[in-house]
């Protein structure tokens, strides 16, 4: 847990080069590597003979390695690294393109939802990525294209829709242009059972799967979501874009990925589906680079070796998160999971899946909004959560937890303190894990004052604990989480 930060940026190209040579997976997706020898690059991870480094050009990014005329490579697959996540505004407009926003809306409309002119949008892009937002949907497009070529059996045309484009014939034609092989060339054959389409998401070890499972098995609401302890898979139901499916989950530790099973009704939303898999389960965190800031302090360092790789638990849709943090305000854990299956149950949408424990979508903002207190507090809740709950569902209805990626946490938080029945300890939760702010900070639980308190003292005071976790910015997300787990 003594490795220093990785700040990608500030590396110099011999550093490049030895990160390459030890194969180094907390690299992987920081970099790529091309090669002028041969025309392609490679993932830090790559395990063919290593180049020379006068054969070797870097990239922070695969869309900024294709502009410049190198091709992914087939062993190490660069469509596979984890993203590089970085908190600014040029890298929450590529996880949008990344999700497929440019899929089905234009440059024009992605500009508007992220609160920019499509002049300052493309500016923002090029000097953070070197190739324009077109460029850069582009390449994400053919590289989910090639991932779903070599990890399902899915036909070309299902296969060209799902990585946005619209029509197999300009799929092929731009797929043959940039990697000079046809995608019938590099399909692989697979015996998948019939039960699901089968992809796998690479992540940065390590990876605390176990406390991580842990913690969604506690908050789990049945009839929605599901922890298989025997198996340790995460399983849900899923409703996105007007398709309705579910999804499983398990860890393949040997090969540092999460393997997924998702239903074939889904295959028209898989781009939009993985990126919120990604942030559920936090695929994209730097766990050396958040360690090395953390482990300073003593507590945080020993929960660490306990549970290196620690993730923040994210969600698959803020709304249901939110709705899950209301119900939790002034109750215990088990409580709060006990009537939000409940309310799953009561006003959800049923579903058919292949596992009994699934069985509803979760209530959708419209239909809670509509509901009188007196139906939502029937559940087992006083009248005035049942009132938070209306209104929220309402707030969110009217596009409220659509936010524009250029908003500060403060701003977010302001935002939702404003709305009635939510005060600080709700709103930065949901800032925490619905709405993945890495440094927010609930100070006012009682867990995390109880945490850093020594034995036989007086709790620690939630203003006493916000100053202490200054020290700890801008990771205090991830601080929190590895608290939690030190009570348990």
């Amino acid at each position: 847990m003594n490795a220093p930060s990785i700040p990608a940026p500030d590396l110099h190209l011999s550093d490049y080069y030895r990160a390459l040579a030890a194969k180094d997976a907390r690299f992987d997706g920081v970099f790529f590597a091309g090669i002028t020898t041969t025309g392609i690059y490679c993932r830090s991870i790559c395990r063919v003979k290593t180049p020379r480094a006068s054969s070797c050009v870097f990239f922070h990014s695969q869309a900024a390695a294709e502009a410049a005329g190198f091709r992914p490579c087939l062993r190490c697959r660069p469509e596979l690294a984890p993203y590089d996540l970085q908190q600014n505004l040029a890298h929450a407009i590529w996880q949008k393109i990344a999700a497929g926003a440019m899929n089905e809306q234009g440059l024009e409309s992605l500009a508007q939802t992220v609160g920019l002119s499509s002049r300052q949008l493309r500016r923002v892009v090029l000097q953070e990525f070197g190739v324009s937002p077109i460029e850069l949907a582009q390449t994400q497009r053919l590289l989910f294209a090639k991932k779903l070529l070599q990890e399902t059996n899915l036909s070309m045309t299902e296969l060209a829709f799902a990585a946005g484009f619209g029509s197999v014939r300009r799929f092929n034609a731009l797929f043959e242009a940039r990697y000079k092989m046809t995608p019938a060339s590099i399909r692989r054959s697979h015996s998948q059972p019939e039960s699901g389409i089968y992809l796998r998401l690479a992540y940065r070890p390590p990876y605390a799967w176990d406390a991580l499972l842990n913690y969604l098995c506690g908050r789990a609401m049945a009839g929605l979501e599901y922890v298989d302890s025997e198996e340790a898979s995460y399983r849900r139901t899923i409703q996105l874009d007007g398709k309705n499916g579910w999804i499983s989950i398990h860890h393949i530790a040997d090969k540092q990925q999460l393997g997924l099973q998702i239903a074939p009704s889904l295959s028209s939303v898989l781009m939009p589906l993985l990126a919120k898999i990604r942030q559920q389960f936090d695929v994209e965190a730097n766990p050396v680079l958040i360690a090395s800031h953390l482990q300073h302090d003593p507590i945080l360092a020993q929960q660490m070796q306990r549970t290196p790789g620690l993730r923040v638990p994210g969600s698959f849709a803020p709304f249901e998160l939110a709705i899950r943090a209301i119900l939790g305000q002034q109750v215990s854990v088990a409580g709060a999971t006990t009537v939000a299956g409940r309310l799953v149950r009561s006003f959800g949408e049923p579903m058919q899946t292949p596992w009994p424990q699934l069985s509803h979508h979760f209530p959708t903002p419209v239909r809670l909004a509509t509901l009188s207190i007196e139906d939502i507090a029937a559940i087992g809740i006083p009248k005035s959560r049942a009132a938070t709950i209306q209104s929220f569902a309402a707030f969110s209805a009217g596009g409220g937890l659509d936010i524009n990626p250029g908003i500060s946490m403060e701003q977010l938080i302001q935002r939702l303190v404003a709305l009635p029945g939510i005060g600080d300890w709700t709103a930065h939760y949901i800032a925490m894990r619905a709405l993945r702010f890495p440094n927010a900070f609930p100070a006012g639980d009682l867990g995390l004052q109880k945490a850093v308190t020594p034995p036989d003292q007086t709790r620690c005071s939630a203003k006493a604990l916000e100053l202490r976790s200054q020290t700890w910015s801008p990771w205090r997300s991830y601080a929190a989480l590895l608290l939690w787990e030190s009570l348990a």
